[in-house]
């Protein structure tokens, strides 16, 4: 018998679609994170984060959409931003009572992306 994966156990693409869903709702809702997100796709944006963290958690889902630092070029991230999105991301996953090693896995995911969040266009 095989082992479940962390898709397995964060309740496959509808499961992490509604970690997802939160994570967004959350982000959008809060003074410092929420502007960044005024002009922007917001289903697209869950859609593809959705696809992301479905493929980083070993599901059968790929994520195809734009390289991450071409996609974030425009948005002012600094390392507070995003310790702050962490946090919420961290809120989200406890409200669907993700064990922690499971959350931690998921931040992981993301954090490995944190030099393509922070690029700026002048690196460029």
């Amino acid at each position: 018998m095989s082992e479940e994966t962390l898709y397995d156990r964060l309740g496959g693409q509808e499961g992490i679609r509604a970690v997802v869903d939160d994570f967004y709702d959350r982000l959008l809702a809060d003074d410092e994170l929420g502007p960044l997100f005024e002009d922007a796709d917001m289903e697209k944006l869950r859609e593809t984060q959705t696809d992301f963290l479905c493929e980083a958690a070993g599901g059968p889902e790929t994520y195809d959409a734009a390289p991450v630092r071409g996609a974030h070029l425009h948005v002012p991230f600094t390392p507070e931003l995003i310790q702050r999105a962490i946090d919420l991301l961290y809120e989200s996953l406890e409200a669907f009572d993700v064990p922690a090693s499971d959350a931690d896995a998921v931040v992981e995911a993301i954090a490995a992306y944190e030099a393509d969040l922070l690029a700026t266009s002048e690196e460029e």
